[in-house]
């Protein structure tokens, strides 16, 4: 096999999740590629017949939801590891088609034919899907609701990525990534307020980022002020979260889950063997908290 294509793909799971959900809030974070970690914790949700009703994604959490929604284990982790290296997918072909490193058109037309998608479930109204990003014009998070937007495009502004992609335009205006804004979407679970949060991190818990913006925000954004203090408030934002977070999984008031060993995979890496070690580590880290996470659903463990 390539070595542009993962070398275990047949030893990826498959299959459909159960019908059957749980009522909470199922929080996505972003993290580029890292995001095959969140991939392989919900695979093996899936497995185990946890289907948690409502779902929030930000960035690669946003992609990542889509086959936790639609029940299609391994479905996501197959694409990303197929693909990686499909320049329409990730590249130049991307950039030339959709002006920025992730080819969406690629993705929901193309690949979803080699990897059909089932839409009707996703489309389901008794699973909720939220995913934010974040408008430029205002600097805040937008929370776009399956059922009340066109979803894919929602998560094409999502999770596209500032610097190397231009904007999303939905209704006229400006988007891009909501961790530009907000790398953990929790504030959605507060807002709908369930009452059972199960959150997805992409690095380890110890994990926090400098603070401050890159230098070139101002070069690439500076026409957009509110936008900006967005961009330099985002990773202090980020860091109060984590804390949080923590303080709340200590209470049992949310279920948390890292990773386990410290992040190696990049933004953008394209090492197949470590993006499918990263995959595997998020399915054995949430092996191992199954009945944990049963407990705190109030699912029969």
């Amino acid at each position: 096999m390539s070595k542009s294509v993962y070398k275990d793909l047949d030893k990826l799971p498959s299959g459909r999740a159960g019908d059957k959900t749980s009522e909470g809030c199922l929080v996505l974070e972003g993290g580029g590629w890292k995001g095959l970690y969140t991939v392989g914790v919900l695979d093996c949700m899936m497995l185990n017949d946890i289907n948690i009703s409502s779902v929030v994604g930000v960035s690669a959490g946003a992609l990542s939801a889509i086959g936790y929604v639609s029940g299609q284990i391994g479905w996501a982790a197959r694409i990303d590891l197929t693909y990686r290296h499909d320049s329409n997918y990730c590249g130049l072909g991307a950039m030339r088609r959709d002006g920025g490193i992730t080819g969406f058109t690629y993705l929901f037309n193309d690949i979803l034919e080699a990897l059909p998608l089932d839409r009707q479930r996703l489309m389901d109204p008794a699973r909720k899907m939220t995913v934010t990003a974040t408008d430029m014009t205002t600097g805040q998070i937008t929370y776009f609701e399956k059922g009340k937007c066109d979803l894919f495009r929602a998560i094409q502004a999502s999770a596209t990525v500032p610097y190397v992609s231009r904007p999303v335009m939905i209704d006229g205006v400006p988007y891009l990534d909501g961790g530009c804004a907000e790398k953990i979407p929790y504030s959605w679970a507060e807002i709908s307020g369930e009452k059972k949060v199960a959150v997805v991190r992409t690095r380890e818990l110890s994990y926090r980022r400098k603070p401050g913006a890159p230098k070139l925000a101002k070069l690439w954004y500076g026409k957009y002020p509110r936008f900006m203090e967005s961009l330099e408030t985002a990773n202090e934002k980020f860091n109060k979260t984590a804390d949080m977070l923590e303080q709340k999984a200590r209470e049992g008031s949310i279920f948390l889950i890292a990773p386990s060993e410290p992040v190696v995979v990049t933004r953008f890496d394209g090492n197949m063997d470590r993006l499918g070690d990263l995959y595997w580590l998020g399915y054995h880290d949430m092996e191992k908290k199954v009945n944990d996470l049963k407990r705190y659903l109030n699912l029969t463990a």
